[in-house]
């Protein structure tokens, strides 16, 4: 069973989202996820400064097996990407929920984290796929 942190929020589409103390969301992909693509090769992340609306296509993660887009779970403006991933995109696979975050945003409305998945719903989604 994949490694499903309880304190995250969970996008249907795979991203996560953590509300950090000083209101920005930092966003990455799951434990299940990474476990589906593979050996991460390359990730292309969104350019800071770029107004994202939830839903929206954020950038693309490769493996060796297959490229999928990332979405932006809320609406907000990339005010950090993890550049590490440029030179490591492995980092992916082996920590997703730490070192391996794609992007940062500042949310437009958190109250649009409500709006996504706990743990368990996202743990119910990935049993039913």
């Amino acid at each position: 069973m994949s490694n499903t942190p309880i304190e995250l929020k969970y996008a249907s589409s795979h991203e996560w989202a953590r509300l950090e103390e000083d209101g920005t969301v930092t966003v990455g992909i799951t434990d299940h996820a990474q476990e589906a693509l593979g050996d991460v090769v390359y990730v292309e992340v969104p350019e800071v400064g770029t107004a994202l609306a939830a839903a929206d296509e954020a950038g693309v993660v490769e493996s060796v097996k297959a490229a999928s887009d990332i979405y932006a779970p809320v609406t907000g403006e990339v005010i950090a990407i993890n550049e590490l991933l440029e030179d490591e995109p492995e980092t992916v696979n082996s920590d997703p929920y730490n070192d391996g975050w794609f992007y940062k945003l500042q949310p437009n409305d958190v109250a649009e984290l409500d709006k996504l998945l706990t743990a368990d719903e996202y743990q119910q989604q990935c049993e039913e796929d």
